[in-house]
């Protein structure tokens, strides 16, 4: 399911995007029979445990031979190592999930052992370097490579602007506007960096590769799915996202699952006025 990604922004946000094929929506069985790709993105809401109990069924399925995690750095993926993956307890530890600001470890655990046999990379930067990008851009963090990435090519306007409301809303319309630019370079700066650990990944094991990653990096009109297309053409992917409310109109992933929400307290309470 090799696709073209439409990269010319806002008009398509909304209807989803223009590829050769259009998104279809799967159940979770179906996850047991994906079709064949080189890298298969499997997107979540992070403190969903039905997505990740989805994702362990997912890449037991499709044969990975490397795991890509976007809650890890470099770093901690060399940390996967078979003396901590004998129990949950052990595992958190070596990683010092608890101190990453992740959800509970105990989700994502399974995920680690269906894929106990394969290479671990990590698609995370250091906290430092994310922050750096708001005030600096995506290209000056990343560096070396930005260009392969589109990173020194600034946004078609529209996009800009939606995925700057995008920003506002997921941070509860509690940012300031003069930041909202520096959180898409951010954003930008992270798919980047987990596309340039696939193409890593991929190129040291062969594929297939599964990405385990936020709903929002596996979408195809932005996420690490067009960043792919750009540096890594030739690589085929699929790229599956997982969402708690059926969407309106098209979503921007291959394949879609709608499954039952969380329970949560109000992620906004935090902001409230008092």
């Amino acid at each position: 399911m090799k696709h073209r990604i439409a990269m010319t922004g806002a008009a398509g946000i909304l209807a989803a995007f223009c590829c050769e094929a259009s998104a279809e929506q799967i159940t979770p069985e179906e996850l047991a029979d994906l079709p064949p790709a080189d890298v298969v993105i499997l997107g979540e809401v992070h403190d969903n445990p039905i997505h990740h109990a989805n994702q362990t069924a997912a890449v037991g399925a499709i044969g990975a031979k490397a795991l890509v995690f976007e809650m890890l750095t470099d770093a901690q993926a060399l940390q996967v190592r078979p003396q901590f993956l004998v129990s949950e307890e052990a595992l958190e530890g070596a990683l010092g999930w608890s101190e990453s600001g992740w959800p509970d470890f105990a989700m994502y655990y399974p995920i680690f052992v269906a894929a106990k046999d394969l290479s671990y990379f990590g698609g995370a930067l250091p906290r430092d370097e994310v922050r750096r990008a708001v005030g600096e851009g995506a290209a000056a963090v990343f560096g070396d490579g930005s260009t392969m990435f589109g990173l020194d090519l600034p946004l078609p306007e529209e996009e800009q602007l939606v995925r700057e409301a995008g920003q506002l809303e997921a941070h509860c319309d509690a940012l300031p506007e003069a930041m909202l630019g520096g959180m898409v370079e951010a954003q930008r700066l992270r798919d980047a960096a987990l596309a340039r650990a696939v193409i890593a990944a991929f190129q040291e094991t062969g594929g297939p590769v599964a990405v385990i990653a936020g709903a929002g990096h596996a979408r195809t009109d932005w996420g690490v799915p067009a960043a792919l297309a750009l540096a890594a053409p030739e690589l085929t992917v699929l790229s599956i996202g997982q969402m708690e409310a059926p969407p309106e109109g098209e979503p921007p992933y291959d394949l879609w699952l709608v499954t039952e929400p969380a329970e949560r307290d109000d992620p906004c309470a935090g902001f409230a006025q008092e």
